[in-house]
């Protein structure tokens, strides 16, 4: 018998579980009323969670938080160790989920670590950040590294590199920003910060022309510190390892630090560390 899960019956469930009723206690009544055991559970736990999200939604809107939005999501639903990135086997290091933080191992090879330096090396200048007042760049004194973009698909590596991403945390590829790569010296640094535009900032409606919000952040280590140059995540202490070939992976679905996204490169202590950064947008980036 094919049995339908009508709007009736996700709104039976969400008014049991609001009288304090358990979800096994509602399974266990669906089945003595002849539900099928699957459609049963698809039920509960498909209007449950429904019904949670839009919750949250109307706590964000009268906490007075910008509305989230779809973020970029790695395939991690069964806890794998392993996943498929086209061309390349990645590694699942960490995962966490609040803040949406996931440390992957083995997404560049030393090769094209080492590449990548070669290519970036002779454009390197000071790092700038996006003003926001105004929507162009300028110099932070919060950022000590230098740095250099490649345009994106602009070289045969940065395009596979590029494609290997896009299929890793499962978003368009045409929705990233160019590669950048930074190089940071002893005692340079990134201080705390956040990767998305602030609404409240005049500059940010002109920035988000070209693509709307920033999403997702992935830093990728292509030369590690002997001491130092951790990427630190203040708001829940964590600090990821700088370790070569290795990157992590962070999304914020709303531009407010309820995301629990501040983060920062530490000062490098002793040697030399090489990143690259790819910012993934809402849309197509232009």
């Amino acid at each position: 018998m094919n049995q339908q899960i009508t709007p009736e019956l996700r709104q039976w469930i969400v008014d049991q579980a609001q009288a304090g009723h358990s979800a096994e206690a509602v399974v266990k009544s669906m089945l003595a009323s002849g539900w099928a055991e699957e459609v049963a559970v698809e039920a509960m736990e498909s209007t449950l969670r429904g019904h949670l999200e839009e919750k949250a939604i109307e706590k964000a809107i009268e906490k007075g938080l910008p509305p989230s939005v779809a973020v970029p999501e790695p395939r991690l639903e069964e806890s794998p160790l392993y996943v498929d990135a086209g061309d390349r086997r990645v590694y699942v290091l960490q995962s966490m989920r609040d803040p949406h933080v996931v440390v992957f191992g083995n997404l560049l090879s030393d090769q094209e670590c080492d590449e990548l330096i070669a290519l970036a090396r002779p454009r390197l200048a000071r790092s700038l950040t996006v003003a926001t007042k105004t929507g162009g760049e300028e110099i932070n004194a919060d950022r000590t590294s230098n740095g250099m973009f490649f345009q994106r698909g602009e070289h045969p590596l940065v395009k596979r590199v590029e494609e290997r991403i896009a299929r890793l945390v499962n978003w368009p590829e045409e929705n990233g920003e160019g590669l950048q790569v930074l190089h940071y010296q002893p005692g340079t640094e990134y201080k705390p910060h956040y990767d998305y535009f602030d609404p409240v900032e005049p500059g940010t409606p002109t920035i988000l022309k070209r693509g709307g919000q920033r999403v997702a952040t992935l830093v990728m280590y292509l030369g590690e510190p002997e001491k130092g140059g951790g990427t630190t995540f203040p708001d829940v202490r964590l600090e990821v390892a700088p370790k070569r070939g290795n990157a992590v992976f962070f999304t914020y679905d709303r531009a407010h630090p309820s995301t629990k996204t501040l983060h920062g490169g530490a000062p490098v202590l002793a040697g030399e560390k090489w990143i690259a950064t790819k910012w993934l947008r809402e849309r197509r980036f232009e």
